[in-house]
């Protein structure tokens, strides 16, 4: 009997221990409390070491751990629960909704583990995180704490890991935290952080890990120094200032510290003796003020994955070697002042994923870049010319992104969508052009020839028509007639080649073989069967006789098309780098561009090598023979001597003859202004901007109506390297001061739109003076240039006795010294300091001569 009593007590033992274990002030009623009002359904009958999530000592009678992570926890956690598990030393409260602590935690001694990260836990942080002495890691990130942080956490003296981020944090990080020696992570990121205590870096000789990012930390270079262990460095998006030079130190691994204000030249790393590249992986530097040339060291990063530099002021220089660097997955050098050509080389970079090389100087054509991984490809707003390589326009629809906006290219795809064409291919031709297609020219002529003739026919009675009228009503001007030696190249059935020509300076050869096969087309006439045949009985076979000019690309003949159709037509002898399809995309490009003050460019040939460019005939001449040579440019043959110039009742120009030409400075202000406009248009209303290269008075025209018009824009993107440098040097008397410096120079030794307003500031001087740029009679300064001269009579407040004679007389003195000073702003020798052609433009309309 006692033995059978004995064994139900023992019985009744086992099967109420879970109700005695869950007493009060034992750690399971704590828990079960806790979870009961945070609104979690728990089976309760088993002993609570046993629950999910919890963990006990080896007796069972004291939890030690609680993890809840990810428990759907919400709101604020009741007082006398987990904060009166005493013997709790790990606790995870992580990935809930947690909104607020009970007031007890602080008293949990024993944790060395806290992670309350990814809550909605708000408020300051209290003072009463002192009472962790023997905290370990603390994870609050993720959170809504504001305010500062509190100096106890200078007692967290065995603190290894020490997570605060993205919460509102504010201030200094406090004096304390120096206290934490045995820090090896430490990440504060994305609070409003502003300033860090002198010896920050050498307080943590053990840290690894140091994140900073997304503060507003008015830090120095040196706070970072004494990091002896650092492998993660992130401080980005901050405010440090400072030399990048310290903190390139240790065995780091990840250095990231783009979007500061860090500054200097990034080539003194070089010299960092205790730096060893080969642990480099991940480096962003991208976004600081840092200059001079980009460290050659980099070859030495073999481990590298990820570099960035965007955005930096770095000395125009060649594409970097970074084709060592076999590894690299991301590579951004977006802005970063880079000229030349793109490496072929980059195609050696198998694991590249993304390449950003936009906002530079990058030229010529784009290799095809066959690297096997690459997914975003940004190239955009560049002076990249020709076409897409096909093989990398065929990688395309398989990438995530791709941006080849804002250079010069050409490509023939029908692959992609209008709204993809609109935004990655923006500035960009789609489409093969005719000439390069000759096949393509003759298949579809004859739908058109019937048409063709009707056409020539119409014009012919058109200006036959004109012609009488004329002859009828009278001109007040003498009217000249050009007599050209026209040879009816279109009754003899093959022209055979090659045909060679010859000028004062230059012999030419368009080597065509059969002159009735070379097409030529005409923008606004293309039914019109023009070919280079035409072109021979336009200009007499290119006689001498009709030359009108050489200039810098070759000579220039006056002729007239089937159909009266009067052309200049500019024979770019020199050569060009480009292919066929190429040089007439670009061509066919530049006769897209149409402004009131442009020489508008008709069509175009390309006659074996030479790529004939043909525009509408400019009866007046240029500039230059205005100002300076021949009575409006005129031939010498032509009889001008009963010519008068004279104003209507409304003030606008009827006719211009070789006395009194250009003598009022109304007329003068004119062609500044029209040329002014021009260039404005060329910089400011063309993607990609256009840069002239080489403005001067030769290069501004004058219409049928006294229009100025500048002309020969864009043309030197069609030859190779050699006559672009010489297009940069620019004519005497025109060139730059930055164009004139030693090469060691930091000046910008390529064309800019400063550079061309330079130019138009030496046109401002020439109108104003009356004189050349040069080799003119510059009184008192018999050894100065045109600008020279001027500049120094302006600082000494002389500028009244430059204006030319002519015109003195016929406006404000006031309005004329205006546009003097509009000059000499234009020819400041920094360029920087001159302005815009926009702001030119404004400048010269703020002076504009009022009607009479």
């Amino acid at each position: 009997m006692g033995i059978w009593i004995l064994e139900f007590f023992l019985v009744l033992t086992v099967l109420f221990r879970p109700l005695v274990c869950q007493q009060p002030n034992t750690d399971g009623f704590f828990v079960s409390d806790f979870l009961k009002k945070m609104g979690k359904v728990h089976n309760f009958s088993a002993h609570f070491c046993s629950w999910k999530g919890v963990g006990c000592d080896s007796k069972e009678e004291n939890i030690v751990n609680l993890t809840a992570k990810s428990f759907g926890l919400s709101g604020i956690i009741p007082d006398n629960t987990i904060g009166k598990l005493t013997k709790l030393q790990y606790l995870d409260l992580s990935n809930n909704d947690l909104t607020g602590l009970p007031s007890d935690i602080w008293s949990l001694g024993s944790l060395k583990y806290l992670n309350l990260s990814h809550n909605h836990i708000s408020n300051d942080l209290s003072s009463n995180i002192g009472n962790f002495g023997e905290l370990e890691i603390l994870d609050i990130s993720v959170n809504n704490f504001s305010g500062k942080i509190p100096e106890a956490i200078s007692s967290l003296s065995r603190l290894h890991s020490l997570n605060l981020s993205k919460n509102g944090f504010e201030s200094d990080l406090p004096y304390g935290i120096l206290n934490c020696h045995s820090l090896e992570f430490l990440d504060i990121s994305e609070n409003r952080l502003s300033g860090l205590h002198d010896g920050f870096g050498a307080a943590f000789p053990k840290l690894k890990f140091l994140n900073l990012a997304e503060n507003e930390i008015n830090g120095k270079d040196s706070d970072l120094l004494g990091m002896v262990s650092i492998t993660h460095l992130n401080i980005s998006g901050n405010l440090f200032k400072g030399s990048v030079v310290g903190v390139f130190e240790g065995p780091l691994e990840v250095i990231d510290l783009s979007r500061n204000q860090f500054q200097g030249h990034i080539s003194q790393v070089n010299f960092s003796s205790s730096f060893n590249w080969s642990h480099l992986v991940y480096l962003d530097l991208s976004e600081n003020h840092l200059s001079g040339e980009i460290f050659k060291e980099l070859i030495n990063a073999q481990s590298l994955r990820y570099l960035n530099l965007a955005h930096n002021r770095f000395l125009p220089q060649e594409f970097p070697h970074v084709d060592m660097l076999s590894g690299l997955e991301y590579l951004n050098f977006s802005g970063t002042s880079l000229i030349g050509h793109i490496p072929q080389e980059l195609s050696s970079l198998s694991h590249l994923k993304i390449l950003d090389i936009s906002k530079n100087h990058l030229s010529n054509r784009i290799p095809v870049l066959s690297n096997r991984n690459l997914q975003v490809l940004d190239v955009s707003y560049n002076n990249l010319t020709g076409d897409i390589p096909l093989p990398l326009l065929e990688k395309l629809p398989n990438m995530e992104r791709f941006n080849f906006s804002y250079n010069n290219l050409t490509l023939c795809a029908s692959e992609f969508s209008s709204k993809t064409f609109q935004s990655a291919f923006i500035g960009s031709s789609n489409g093969c052009p005719i000439a390069a297609n000759p096949a393509l020219f003759h298949r579809k002529a004859p739908k058109h020839r019937g048409l063709k003739l009707a056409l020539a026919l119409t014009f012919s009675m058109v200006f036959l028509l004109l012609g009488l009228l004329f002859l009828a009503f009278g001109c007040r001007r003498k009217t000249t007639i050009w007599v050209v030696k026209q040879n009816s190249y279109k009754e003899e059935q093959t022209i055979s080649g090659p045909f060679s020509f010859q000028t004062d300076s230059t012999t030419w050869v368009a080597d065509v073989k059969q002159a009735n096969s070379v097409p030529v087309v005409i923008f606004e006439k293309p039914l019109l069967n023009f070919t280079f045949a035409d072109l021979l009985s336009a200009t007499s076979n290119f006689d001498r006789g009709t030359l009108l000019a050489e200039g810098r690309f070759g000579p220039v003949y006056r002729g007239f098309l089937p159909g009266g159709i009067h052309v200049a037509v500019k024979v770019l002898v020199h050569g060009s780098t480009m292919t066929d399809q190429e040089a007439a995309r670009e061509l066919e490009y530049l006769g897209r561009i149409k402004h009131p003050n442009l020489v508008p460019l008709t069509g175009y040939c390309l006659a074996g090598e030479q790529r004939i460019a043909i525009y509408d005939y400019m009866e007046n001449g240029n500039l230059q023979n205005l100002l300076h040579d021949l009575p409006l440019g005129v031939q010498t043959t032509e009889d001008w001597s009963t010519d008068t110039w004279e104003e209507d009742d409304n003030n606008s120009i009827q006719n211009v003859g070789s006395e009194g030409l250009l003598t009022t400075w109304r007329f003068r202000h004119k062609i500044a202004l029209g040329t002014a406009r021009a260039l404005a248009f060329l910089h400011h209303g063309c993607s990609p901007p256009i840069i002239h290269r080489d403005v001067k008075a030769s290069s501004v025209y004058l219409d049928i109506n006294l229009e100025p018009r500048l002309s020969d824009f864009g043309l030197a993107k069609i030859f190779g390297t050699g006559l672009e440098d010489e297009i940069t040097r620019g004519s005497p008397g025109y060139i730059p001061p930055e164009f004139l410096q030693p090469e060691s120079s930091s000046s910008p030794k390529y064309p800019t739109p400063k550079s061309d307003v330079y130019g138009f500031g030496v046109i401002l001087f020439e109108l104003i003076t009356g004189k050349k740029p040069v080799e003119d009679d510059y009184p008192e300064d018999k050894d100065a240039d045109l600008v020279g001269w001027v500049r120094g009579l302006v600082r000494n407040n002389q500028g009244s006795r430059v204006i030319d004679p002519k015109i003195r007389g016929t406006a404000s003195q006031t309005q004329i010294l205006e546009a003097l000073k509009i000059g000499y702003l234009c020819t400041a020798e920094v360029p920087a300091k001159r302005p815009s052609m926009h702001q030119v433009v404004g400048l010269l309309k703020d002076i504009e001569p009022t009607q009479q």
